[in-house]
Parts: structure tokens; C-alpha cells; sequence
């Protein structure tokens, strides 16, 4: 028998090592990052056929999640369904899921578009999984994982019920992995999703990967929204109150000259038709000293001579 290469034995060793182990060789293995951390207990939880819900900051590996979810049908030989609440993330996800897996193998629903319906990973807008609930739709056979990404629409005013009803109406042997930044009581959804669809593992990240931050724009100088608190708030952020006092002495950001020149440059009204083509209004003109008459005729007994108005013989719509 043949010795194991250098390749095959390296291979071996890291089947051994477990999550937490060592590297092979006398240099420790450094510690994971908390980034790794997370998607890799969504993933066994996954693999041990529990549902998830990952509410983690974005840049926390949230993705990672849901490509394994989409791996494991693959390699079960079952469906994925990954569901997104608007299209353009949908494309998005579509073309990032056929860089990895072919376009033979992944498909697109929206509510315009329809690509390879029938492949074994489809990407999706969650109403139109909704709907093939409702139909009855032959798709839904041999489905194993759902993807709800933005899973936090549920709470949507207008449209969170069709989250709702996709979460209940899924079968009960469909894992659901739903992966969402936002959700602020992970915990209190986590429960209600483990009472609906069974067993779900809950996994919450407060650690930003990826850092925040947050500016204000005072008339040309930009400010940290936050900063360093110092005497009794010491070590935590407090709110900059910089902004606030050059906004206070600062002039105002358009002053009253400047309006007033503005105004100036203003196109005037359009003059009245009566005055455009030289006769006065039906009401006579203003300051005249007779009454208006109530209807044109060929002469006003009432009015002036020096006053001619409705339609007299001096004026250009009676020639």
C-alpha cells in the first residue's frame, strides 16, 4: 500500500481537530474570531436538523448560514427555496448563488421574471412562495430548506402577514433558516417560531464586525454624532454637544437679503387676456366710477360715455 502524501495526511489531520482544537505542529492554534463564531453554530444546528434564527449585525457571516442551508439540500438532494422581500435583492442573491453552484442549478422567481423554475435552488420574492403555498404548486415537492432572509419584515404593517403565513403554512419537515440584522427581541420571535415549526436554535450577535459610524453636518463641518464621554460618563459614548453649540451661534443658513434677492429674480404672474388684448374685464375697469353691467350688449345706458366697456364701439372686440 502506497504512503499518504503530504496533501492526504494534512487532510486527515484536520478531520481530526475539532472546532476548538489545535493546529498540527507545536504552534497553537490561534483563537477564532467571534465572526466565525456565529455562522458556525447556526450551521450545526442546521446539520443536526434544527431550525435557526441568526440576528446578528451585518458583516457577522449571516450569508454563511444561508449558502449551507442551500448546500446541505444540495447534497441531500432536496430543495432550497432562498426568499428575499424586494427583487433587487433577489437578483442579487441569484447571481451570487450561479457563481458558486451553475445556472443549471439555481433558479429566479419574481413577480416579473422566471428562470429555471424548477431548479433544485430557486431564489425567490417571499410572495410568490406564499402563493405556491396557497396553489398547491407541484414546486413545493422535495423542498428540505427555506431561506428567509430579512426575516424582520414580519413586523411590516403592510406586508409582515405574508411572512407569517409562509412560516406557518411551510411543512413541518421544511427547516427554516431565517437570518435578519434588525431584530431587537430575538428571543421573544425565537419562541414563537419554536412553537410553530419546532425546534429552533436561537443565535444572537450584539459585535459589529464591521464598524458604525454616524456624522452630522453643521454648515460646512462635519461631526462625530458620538464621542468619548469624560468625568462621570467616562469610557462610554455620549452624544456630541459640539454640533449643537455652533448651530446656536452660527448665522442662520439663508439670511433675509438673500431671500429678498431671490424673490426679486422671481418670474412675474401672467397678465389677465382683458389686459393683454387692451379691453377691461367684464366687471369694468378698477376706479371707475360706474356700475358693471351684468351682461355684454351693444351699448351701457348705465355707464359713462368717457368709459367705454362691454363691447362698446371703441373697443377691439366689437370691430
Amino acid at each position: 500500500m502506497a504512503a499518504p502524501t503530504a496533501a492526504e495526511r494534512y487532510a486527515a489531520a484536520r478531520r481530526r481537530q475539532s472546532d476548538e482544537g489545535t493546529e498540527p505542529g507545536p504552534v497553537p492554534r490561534p483563537p477564532r474570531p467571534r465572526a466565525r463564531r456565529l455562522p458556525a453554530r447556526a450551521c450545526r444546528a442546521l446539520e443536526a436538523g434544527r431550525g435557526v434564527l441568526v440576528a446578528a449585525p451585518t458583516g457577522a457571516g449571516k450569508t454563511i448560514v444561508g449558502e449551507f442551508a442551500v448546500h446541505l439540500a444540495l447534497a441531500s438532494g432536496r430543495k432550497a427555496f432562498y426568499t428575499t422581500p424586494i427583487k433587487a435583492l433577489s437578483n442579487q442573491k441569484y447571481a451570487d448563488l450561479v457563481a458558486v453552484h451553475g445556472a443549471a442549478q439555481v433558479g429566479l422567481l419574481t413577480g416579473d421574471v422566471t428562470v429555471n423554475g424548477e431548479a433544485p435552488v430557486v431564489v425567490m420574492t417571499t410572495e410568490v412562495l406564499r402563493n405556491m403555498l396557497y396553489a398547491g404548486s407541484s414546486t413545493l415537492r422535495g423542498l428540505g430548506f427555506v431561506v428567509m432572509d430579512e426575516v424582520h419584515y414580519l413586523a411590516d404593517r403592510f406586508r409582515g402577514a405574508v411572512w407569517e403565513e409562509v412560516i406557518i403554512h411551510l411543512a413541518q419537515d421544511v427547516q427554516v433558516a431565517s437570518l435578519s440584522a434588525t431584530v431587537s427581541n430575538a428571543e421573544e420571535f425565537g419562541a414563537w417560531l419554536d412553537t410553530v415549526r419546532g425546534d429552533t436554535e436561537v443565535v444572537v450577535e450584539e459585535h459589529r464586525p464591521v464598524p458604525l459610524y454616524q456624522h452630522v453636518l453643521v454648515g460646512r463641518r462635519m461631526h462625530d454624532l458620538f464621542v468619548e464621554g469624560d468625568g462621570a460618563d467616562a469610557g462610554e459614548a455620549v452624544v456630541n454637544p459640539e454640533p449643537g453649540r455652533q448651530g446656536a451661534a452660527g448665522r442662520p443658513h439663508r439670511p433675509a437679503r438673500r431671500l429678498a434677492t431671490r424673490a426679486r429674480r422671481l418670474p412675474r404672474p401672467a397678465r389677465p387676456a382683458s389686459v393683454v388684448l387692451g379691453r377691461p374685464p367684464l366687471g369694468g375697469r378698477a376706479g371707475s366710477t360706474g356700475p358693471a353691467c351684468s351682461r355684454p350688449s351693444r351699448s351701457c345706458s348705465a355707464a359713462p360715455a368717457a368709459t367705454p366697456r362691454c363691447g362698446s364701439a371703441s373697443t377691439p372686440a366689437s370691430r
